[in-house]
């Protein structure tokens, strides 16, 4: 048997599945894409989460793209965070060129353009579906871990939040959580004391700093209400399609910390909220987190640790997260060995720590036979990938360089007009566009402070009146005045001196 036979073999062999699949493309042996080769993904693993990297330019978003076309084409919801603003052409057919074409015949698999159901949503002021979330929903475990507080600390907010509850004040946004903070430092103090013991000042005044910091990112756009329902993710439209779920953050790219309080807050109540699955043929919904760097650059201790827990839970919820970055070693080791899926795009080696970071790389993949790893990282064209996987039964799939199907929807961004278009017709656009101040902490506390005020001036005028004296007291007091007064003395002695003359 020849080399490409054997290679033809060892490729269909690792990527046979019972179910159903995604196809990604056909495997590259020297060079060359053999056609009689499929990489394919079966649905049955897509929830054992995965990455996708790779260098600017070499094909990620199409990637991405590719992915969720077919998901959704099996009725599956997709969420994607885009960051660069790349990603929206999905909701339009895509245009047959030669190119495209010409790698297709290659690879070959026949060639369709058409377009998928596309939501577009946001956490900023941008048009769209508004995400929201409110602070009792975080909890105080979760805000004080996106807070990065320490111990302390987060007593402290566990006893904001128990205060809270116990007066039955609703925390929404993070204009409620600082009224709070000042009024147990200030007109609440002696209240907090009795209740629940004494909160130091330089302590409410740290918390106070980060809540500023947040907030300075933009989180007083994402906390309040209305929140955000999950079923809102998992929708099917009436030709079955799932929808793909485009979350625009190309206007938050410099502020990682509501990046990442967004992930986790998602993460956390799609798990609390998701019914356990078990061993399904296909997840219920697929997260593609793009420039994942960002979760991770900002992120503590005990927020990546957070992280690494929800994403081994995550899976048995029937739910897939993919990252989305430039290089593997962005990805924390715990979160990268929970990843199933690896779909590598080329690496550039321009210095000595980008050849180490290649080396590395590569010794995150299967080893194999037909390929010298490293080298072929670096010489991989725009469009290929080396690609490894879990099959059915959980076992790695062989590795294998991959020329990539190109997308059947449009390989560019929309135009103002048709983003337009897409959130007139969007339910979700209506349904969370209306924002909701009602009645919370900061009203309650604020009414709270006046009424208190207003008595305190009560009793002050009532302890005025009650020392002023009576109109007789008044006029006693005036006649005692006048008579014991010295001028009135003379006045006496003197007419006295003239009767006692006469």
């Amino acid at each position: 048997m020849s080399k490409k036979e054997d290679f033809i073999q060892h490729i269909n062999t690792g990527y046979t599945s019972k179910g159903e699949s995604l196809v990604l493309g056909a495997a590259i042996l020297d060079g060359e894409p053999i056609g009689e080769t499929k990489v394919k993904i079966p649905l049955k693993t897509l929830n054992r989460h995965g990455l996708i990297a790779g260098a600017t330019g070499t094909g990620k978003t199409k990637t991405i793209q590719v992915l969720s076309e077919q998901l959704s084409s099996f009725g599956i919801p997709v969420l994607m965070m885009d960051i660069k603003g790349d990603f929206s052409g999905i909701a339009k057919p895509g245009i047959e060129q030669g190119f495209i074409t010409e790698r297709h015949t290659k690879i070959d698999i026949p060639y369709n353009v058409t377009s998928f159901p596309v939501e577009l949503m946001t956490l900023s002021a941008q048009d769209g579906v508004r995400m929201r979330a409110t602070i009792s929903e975080f909890g105080p475990v979760l805000f004080s871990r996106i807070l990065d507080l320490n111990d302390t600390q987060a007593g402290v907010v566990s006893v904001i939040f128990k205060y809270c509850d116990d007066k039955k004040m609703p925390l929404l946004d993070l204009k409620d959580i600082k009224k709070v903070l000042n009024y147990i430092t200030e007109e609440g103090k002696d209240e907090i004391s009795e209740e629940y013991g004494k909160i130091s000042t330089a302590t409410t005044g740290t918390i106070l700093r980060k809540i500023i910091e947040l907030e300075q990112q933009g989180g007083d756009f994402f906390f309040g209400e209305k929140s955000f329902e999950i079923d809102d993710l998992l929708r099917i439209d009436e030709n079955g399609k799932g929808y793909v779920n485009i979350l625009r953050l190309t206007d938050i790219q410099d502020k990682p910390k509501l990046f990442s309080t967004f992930m986790l807050s998602l993460l956390a109540e799609i798990y609390q909220q998701m019914p356990e699955k078990g061993d399904v043929d296909q997840p219920e919904l697929v997260l593609f987190i793009d420039e994942a760097h960002l979760i991770f650059d900002e992120a503590s201790k005990v927020l990546l640790d957070q992280i690494e827990t929800i994403i081994k839970l995550i899976r048995s919820k029937g739910i897939g997260v993919y990252f989305v970055t430039q290089n593997p070693m962005d990805i924390p080791k715990g979160v990268l060995a929970q990843l199933g899926l690896k779909i590598q795009h080329a690496l550039r080696a321009f210095t000595a720590n980008d050849r180490q970071a290649i080396k590395q790389t590569a010794d995150n993949y299967p080893t194999s036979d037909y390929y010298q790893t490293d080298e072929i990282l670096t010489s991989l064209g725009i469009g290929e990938a080396f690609v490894t996987a879990l099959n059915e039964k959980g076992i790695p799939t062989p590795l294998a360089a991959t020329m990539m199907r190109a997308p059947m929807s449009r390989m560019d961004v929309l135009e103002s007009n048709e983003i337009e278009e897409i959130n007139a017709k969007s339910k979700l656009v209506k349904k969370y566009s209306e924002e909701i101040d009602r009645e919370s902490a900061y009203e309650i506390l604020n009414k709270k402070i006046e009424e208190a005020i207003a008595q305190a001036e009560e009793v002050e005028v009532e302890e005025k009146k009650s020392n002023e004296p009576s109109t007789a007291e008044v006029i006693g007091k005036s006649v005692t005045k006048v008579v014991t007064s010295a001028s009135f003395i003379r006045g006496v002695f003197g007419i006295l001196m003239k009767i006692f003359k006469k």
